[in-house]
Order: structure tokens, then sequence, then C-alpha cells
């Protein structure tokens, strides 16, 4: 195992690659309590079209086969429930699918060894049979429509589908009624044998475990399981446009107050020469200069009653462009969001403020190495996006400078823009 120092973090990862291809990494704690394992695969909603292991040919599968297949992971030939499993010991299991991973995890203080184990086995044994594939589109369904009602839910996915013309971004990750049904027990194994195989799969541990052992119990497990060679995994490649796909719309759901989403859709040519793992901190800094609880500009908006409370923001990546989307209630929708869009576009800023923000990243640093799983999500993150994880974050985050942040606002424009509207049934 290797030993690398996390910077100013007074933590060491210790990282080990298996035969199978594994990537493992372990973070020791020994003032808490508790620990937590995730086993996480470079898989997500976002996968929609690839060469199937052993094939030549790119298939298109049905949307919200990653997430289905989440689902029937915790299904077991042996009929040993994960949830029961994991409660036993007082710890507590999950699972989740976003567009660029799915991740299964527990954490919990007692019988680690055990649950790490069964961990590992139960989602690298996967069971799929005719009956209960379709058994459990009923259950999707149901939590499709669910999700139906929910304001924010449709907001967001609404949101991606009307700024995205191609980029599978813009489906939901569970996908459509239609595309659920249409899920073949075949469609499961084929993504299953593609993008679980161990070589595109990571494990990070965090909290209180001895390192040593640790890894010794994951070399047994993995020793005792024949995986396939390792391959290169293709998937297919978008060139999203710099349009949006719909400019407005508006939808009736059982809110009080309208809701409404201002979404743009900001290329990224211009910022190829600034650190693709600091780009997104100059962005948030810039966001949360303009539209967090502490800026003048909200405080204005709540003074002048256009919005009563705090406005809601956050953004995604893609390959070219970077996808911003700011919500907030109100009923002077009109001014709200002229309001927003006059404020985006007044890019003023100070080299002080920029440094109060700039102490606050490396503070929340420091922060997020307290929490057992903060700092796990923090490592399977790094895995999912580079590859591997960073040791010098903090380093990182010192390297921000005021002119690298201006060379990005500088080159932030915000012309394509859609506009989605919540309102009252009543209306």
């Amino acid at each position: 195992m290797k030993k690398i120092p996390f910077s100013h973090l007074d933590l060491t990862i210790y990282e080990e690659t298996l035969e199978n291809g594994l990537q493992v990494y372990i973070v020791p704690k020994e003032n808490c309590n508790n620990a937590r394992a995730t086993l996480v695969t470079k898989y997500g909603s976002n996968v929609s079209e690839f060469i199937p292991r052993g094939k030549t040919e790119m298939i298109r599968i049905p949307d919200g086969v990653a997430h289905f297949l989440e689902h029937k992971l915790f299904e077991q030939e042996d009929g040993v429930d994960p949830f029961s499993f994991f409660d036993a010991s007082g710890s507590e299991c999950n699972a989740s699918t976003n567009p660029w991973q799915t991740n299964y995890w527990f954490v919990g203080s007692h019988e680690f060894a055990k649950n790490l184990n069964f961990l590992l086995d139960f989602v690298q044994s996967p069971y799929f049979t005719k009956k209960n594939v379709e058994k459990e589109k009923g259950i999707i369904v149901q939590e499709i429509e669910m999700y139906m009602d929910d304001p924010y839910r449709v907001g967001f996915e609404k949101s991606n589908l009307n700024l995205l013309q191609v980029h599978p971004l813009r489906i939901s990750t569970g996908g459509t009624k239609e595309s659920v049904e249409s899920i073949t027990c075949e469609d499961l194994y084929t993504c299953y044998e593609t993008f679980y195989n161990p070589s595109n799969m990571a494990l990070v541990i965090t909290g209180n475990v001895n390192p040593e052992t640790t890894i010794e119990l994951v070399r047994n497990n993995q020793s005792q399981k024949k995986f396939p060679e390792p391959v290169t995994i293709t998937t297919k490649e978008y060139h999203e446009p710099d349009t949006v796909n719909k400019e407005f719309e508006s939808i009736a759901m059982n809110v009080t107050i309208p809701k409404i989403f201002i979404n743009y859709k900001l290329g990224t040519s211009e910022m190829k020469d600034i650190n693709e793992t600091l780009l997104p901190l100059y962005i948030s800094i810039y966001l949360d200069m303009k539209l967090s609880s502490t800026s003048t500009f909200l405080e204005q908006l709540k003074k002048d009653e256009i919005v009563t409370d705090d406005i809601y923001f956050d953004f995604s990546d893609i390959d070219t462009h970077i996808l911003l989307s700011i919500e907030g209630e109100t009923e002077k929708q009109d001014e709200f969001i002229t309001r927003i869009d006059q404020e985006l576009k007044n890019t003023k800023t100070t080299e002080s403020e920029f440094n109060r923000k700039k102490k606050t990243i490396l503070s929340s640093s420091i922060f997020m190495s307290d929490s057992v799983d903060r700092l796990n999500n923090r490592l399977v993150s790094d895995f999912v996006r580079y590859g591997h994880v960073r040791s010098n974050l903090y380093e990182e985050y010192r390297s921000l400078n005021y002119n690298d942040f201006r060379k990005v606002v500088d080159a932030l424009h915000f012309d394509h823009r859609s506009i989605l509207i919540i309102h009252s049934k009543d209306v």
C-alpha cells in the first residue's frame, strides 16, 4: 500500500490498486467511533450509448438502466436482504445513482469487517431473472410517478431538458415509465458486465479502521472471485450546441407561490487554460458573491419584497458547457428574472471580496475532514471525476488567485438562457 499524506489535514491516505483493477482508498481516523465504506462504479444515467464488453458495435440502452441496476443488486439469490443485514449490527446502508456514478455504502460502528465483506459480495453478485426484473418495473414506475408530484424534482429535470439538446444529462436519472417498462434482463447484464468490472470501480473507506487489516480483508475477498480482464470502455461522445432546447416553459403544479427556475448554458471554450480542478471553485466564488444569503443583492431583493426567502443556486458541468440553475419563489416573476439577469451580467468584483471567499473555502476543506461522511464523499467524487484521489486539496485551494478568477468571470456569457415557471393550478 502507498501511504500519502493528506496535505494540512493530519490524515494519511492508504492507496492500493488490486490485481483485478479495483482501486482502494483508506483514510483512518482514530478520533471517531464509526467508519464508512463506499463501493462506487463510474457508471450513471449519462451513459446511454456504449460498446458492450466483447462487442465492436455501439448500442443504445433504455433510459434508466443505471438506476434500475442499483435497485436490482439489493435482491440476492439467497434471499438475504442487505438492509436487514446491515441493520442487525446497527449500521446504515443505501445506494444512489446520479448521471456520473452509482454508489453503494454503509456506515456504522460495529462489525465493520463482516459488513465490508457483505458489501463487496452483494454488489458483485448480480441476480437478474425475467420474473424479478418485471416485478421491479412496477416499483420503479411508482417511484417515477411520485417524483412527478415534487415541484423541485420536476423543476430540476425540466431545466436540464430545456437547456440541453443532445447530451444525456437532459434525461431523468430514473428514466420514463415507457423506458423502464422496456428494460430487459439482458440489458441489465450487458451494463453490469461492462461497467461493474473492478477496473471501473473504487472502494473508499474512511473512519475508525486499521488500514493494514482492512486492505488484507479486501485482498482476500477479491482473490476468491473471478472477473473478466479489464478493457477500455467506449461511450458515445456528444457535441452539445450553445443554444438552448427551449427558452420558456410554464407548468401548473400544487404550489402556493410560483417557483422560478432561471437556467443558463455557459460555454467553456474561453476557459481552457484554467486548471480543471479550480474552475468549479472560481465559478462557485462568483455565484456566492452575487447570490448567497450574505450578498447585498439578495438583501435588496428582500427589501424590495421581490423574494422573502433565500435564492437557491447550483451548477453542473459537461464537457463543453456549464449549466447554471437559479431558483426562487416569487409573485413578481418578471422583476425577479430581470434583476437576476442584470446582477449576473454585472461582473464587477473586488479582490478583497475574493480573498474573503477564498478563506471560507480553505476553512471548509479542513471542516470537511472532520466528518467521516463528507470526507468519504469527497474522495469518491475525486475518483469519479479524475480517476484518482487528490491529496493536496488544501494546496490547490491556496493556489486560487484573483487574476485567474477574473479570467473566468470575464469569460462568462449569460446569453443562452431558459426560463421555467411552476405556478399554482388555481391560476
